[in-house]
C-alpha cells in the first residue's frame, strides 16, 4: 500500500509541475503583452487544476483506508509513520504546492494590476471626464488652473 501511496504522491507532483509550468507561461504572457496566449493557457491549467484536485481526493482516499483522516493533519500523520520514503515524497508535494500557490497569487496580482490599468484608461476616455493634459499643453488638476510642466 505505502508503494501505491509513493507511486500516488510522485503523480501528483508531476501534475502540480505541470500546472506550475502552465503558470510561468501565463506570467510571461502577461508581462510581454501577449493577451491572445491567454485563454489557451487558462484552458489548460483549468484542465490541469481538475487534475489536481481529483489526485487529491484519491489520496484522501487512500489516506481514510489506512485509518488516518483525510484531512492535512492526517496526510502528515501517514507520512510519519510511512517512513523515509514516504515522508521525503510528501514533503516534496508541499513545497511544490506551495510553489504553485506563490506563483497563482503572483498572476493574480498581475491580472488584477492589468484591470486596474484598464478600468482606468476606460474611466479617463468616458465623455465628460477631464483630460490629464489641456490642449495648450497644461496638465489640468482637479481646480481647473492649468499647472504647465515645461515652459519655454
Amino acid at each position: 500500500m505505502m508503494f501505491r501511496l509513493i507511486a500516488h504522491l510522485h503523480r501528483q507532483h508531476q501534475s502540480l509541475g505541470q500546472y506550475i509550468e502552465v503558470l510561468d507561461q501565463e506570467a510571461a504572457a502577461m508581462q510581454s503583452g501577449d493577451f491572445g496566449a491567454l485563454p489557451g493557457l487558462v484552458k489548460r491549467k483549468a484542465e490541469l487544476g481538475t487534475l489536481i484536485s481529483k489526485l487529491d481526493q484519491e489520496r484522501e482516499a487512500q489516506q481514510v483506508e489506512l485509518g488516518y483522516s483525510a484531512d492535512r493533519a492526517g496526510a502528515d500523520a501517514m507520512a510519519a509513520a510511512g517512513g523515509q520514503a514516504l515522508q521525503s515524497a510528501w514533503q516534496q508535494l508541499q513545497a511544490r504546492a506551495a510553489s504553485a500557490k506563490e506563483r497563482n497569487h503572483r498572476n493574480g496580482v498581475m491580472v488584477h494590476t492589468h484591470l486596474d490599468f484598464t478600468r482606468e484608461a476606460l474611466r479617463r476616455a468616458q465623455p465628460g471626464s477631464q483630460a490629464l493634459y489641456g490642449p495648450d499643453g497644461g496638465h489640468a488638476s482637479g481646480s481647473g488652473q492649468g499647472h504647465r510642466l515645461a515652459s519655454g
